[in-house]
């Protein structure tokens, strides 16, 4: 049994055990924020390598925090090491910067022996993450998928596409709408949510039927599969 006491007793000498403690810490509790981004996420661009970067930036954190300790002269020549990379990573969403941040934080607090914030505060974290996700501040449309295709344009032809998502989507959204072939073709995006019992496979083939349709394109959105 650990004795937080002589835990929180920085020196340069760590015992192997204390560290061991901290790094397993500051996994589990990565762990947690990553278990609550997977199933609160929405979207169409899952990734799991992003999802791993939530853990792994949790335990870097700890160790560096680990071997800075008290002395400036460490703390000042990681400053400068770590000046040397450039994370060039660009999130499109800012919930995805939040959540590795909030992991950035905990271990933060785990590599300084705080381990009651970096407990309260993860859990806190991931219990309010929850609360929006499914509060009338979340959101409110959910979608199958992505559904791409170009069309001639031509205004019957674009009535019956819309009878058709109208027959067979309990909810379509369209996210791009863009010139082709010198204004003759349409090139068209859409967030589409199936209705019960409607399949991928008769949704695909009644936009088939369209006369014109080409280039279909079909993502579906799942929260376990990495896009």
């Amino acid at each position: 049994m650990i004795e937080f006491t002589a835990i929180q007793n920085v020196s340069d000498n760590i015992s192997t055990l204390t560290l061991i403690y901290v790094v397993l810490l500051a996994f589990v509790l990565s762990s947690i924020l990553a278990f609550v981004y997977q199933k609160t996420f929405r979207g169409l661009s899952y990734s799991r390598n992003y999802v791993q970067s939530i853990v792994l930036i949790s335990i870097i954190s700890a160790v560096v925090i680990q071997s800075v300790g008290e002395s400036l002269a460490r703390g000042v020549g990681i400053m400068a090491a770590m000046a040397i990379i450039r994370f060039r990573t660009n999130f499109k969403d800012p919930r995805d910067t939040l959540f590795l941040f909030a992991s950035l934080a905990a271990g933060i607090a785990c590599g300084a022996y705080t381990f009651k914030i970096a407990v309260i505060g993860t859990l806190g974290f991931s219990l309010a993450a929850i609360i929006l996700h499914y509060s009338p501040l979340g959101p409110t449309n959910y979608f199958d998928g992505m559904l791409r295709f170009n069309l001639d344009d031509n205004s019957e032809r674009q009535s019956k596409l819309e009878a058709v998502l109208r027959q067979y989507c309990k909810n379509f959204a369209l996210i791009t709408l863009r010139d082709m072939g010198q204004g003759d073709r349409l090139d068209y995006a859409y967030h589409i949510k199936l209705k019960r019992k409607v399949t991928h496979e008769e949704f695909l083939h009644a936009i088939k039927l369209i006369d014109s349709v080409q280039g279909i394109n079909f993502m579906l959105q799942e929260a376990t599969v990495d896009i």
